[in-house]
């Protein structure tokens, strides 16, 4: 089953605050909330960066 998003994410940032979003972005990037996090706490929020923080792993 997909999942259901109410709000469309930010384009540019992850906002690690709202729900939906941290949804969104750990589904894209097929990872948990804890490593989306931690890479947000590594190198920011701009969603450029977190993808390539999580490639490196």
């Amino acid at each position: 089953m997909e999942a259901q998003y109410t709000a469309a994410p930010e384009k540019n940032t992850i906002n690690i605050n709202k729900p939906d979003e941290v949804t969104f972005w750990t589904d894209r990037f097929d990872t948990t909330k804890v490593k989306l996090k931690a890479a947000i706490n590594a190198v920011g929020p701009a969603v450029k960066d977190v993808e390539a923080y999580l490639n490196k792993k």
